[in-house]
């Protein structure tokens, strides 16, 4: 297939096309600059432009571009550039995509589990509604914008991300070096639920969104079995044979990251339902096995 992408130099993005090109796949690489190579599409989400002609033949848009969440300390104007660069580039991608006159067969939009707010202990599916707050309310909006896909007839899946177990890159490549260095701990009391994800497993599951004909609106890219901020680091300390005595109390954690801290020491117990029933396999399924691969 002839798969788009957008935000290709992240995380999730870079590893993606890699996957996908190793397996024969032609990928094509939105940017914001000057297209310097022949994969290579200009869009400006601001501008609300697309070059839709380089999109000709594209069965696939992926779209994974956004500011980082935890990037900066949370000022009104970072806020505001979080919400726009999810909820403008969506529904500028969505408009062309509608425009085309063949367009893709599916558009997986990027969405994150922070839709569903705090949900404590509760085994959360994509059945519940959405939560509270700054990130709950960036979430529905992110998902609205791609509303002109969807009324085309493209098949449009929202891949609600939990915290993706990574090396480098992400939230928890920040941790892997304190761990590391013995730094590593608890947040807060540490009984809040962390909804994980291991890097190859979401990817897997992107691509398994793409190639599953019957998934459409919103799927939560999460491990069957969340863990608590408590048990996370006494596995990082296992695996790295590292001690794990330092916490980062939750005053601490406010002063340093203002509003953030609230979603850091905030629960989320987010089960892949809709993943599962659709036949997904997870390759780590478990908070060790995740550590590890990373």
């Amino acid at each position: 297939m002839r798969i788009a992408i957008t935000g290709s130099t992240g995380l999730i993005g870079t590893a993606l096309a890699r996957s996908l090109r190793a397996d024969g796949h032609d990928v094509v690489r939105l940017v914001r600059r000057a297209p310097g190579a022949a994969d290579e599409v200009r869009w400006d989400p601001k501008r609300q432009e697309v070059d839709t002609a380089g999109l000709a033949g594209c069965e696939a848009v992926v779209h994974l571009a956004g500011a980082g969440v935890g990037d900066h300390r949370w000022t009104s104007a970072y806020k505001q550039e979080i919400r726009d660069s999810r909820v403008l580039g969506t529904r500028t991608l969505a408009a062309a995509l509608a425009a085309m006159d063949t367009p893709p067969r599916v558009f997986v939009s990027g969405s994150a589990i922070g839709y569903y707010g705090d949900t404590g202990d509760r085994r959360t599916d994509e059945s519940a509604p959405a939560g509270h707050g700054f990130l709950p309310e960036v979430c529905v909006a992110w998902e609205d914008a791609a509303k002109p896909a969807r009324e085309a007839g493209i098949r449009t899946v929202f891949a609600r991300t939990g915290l993706v177990v990574a090396r480098s890159g992400g939230a928890w490549g920040r941790l892997f070096p304190l761990f590391r260095l013995g730094l590593g701990g608890r947040f807060g009391d540490g009984s809040q639920y962390w909804s994980f994800i291991s890097l190859t497993d979401h990817i897997a599951a992107l691509r398994h969104l793409i190639d599953t004909a019957d998934l459409t609106g919103p799927v939560n890219l999460t491990a069957p079995e969340p863990v608590t901020n408590r048990e996370a680091t006494a596995v990082m300390g296992h695996v790295l044979n590292r001690p794990t005595l330092c916490t980062v109390p939750a005053p601490v954690l406010r002063a340093a990251l203002g509003e953030f801290a609230g979603d850091v020491l905030g629960s989320q117990r987010v089960v892949p339902r809709r993943l599962l029933d659709s036949g997904f396999v997870f390759r780590h399924p478990r908070i060790i096995d995740a550590i590890r691969a990373a």
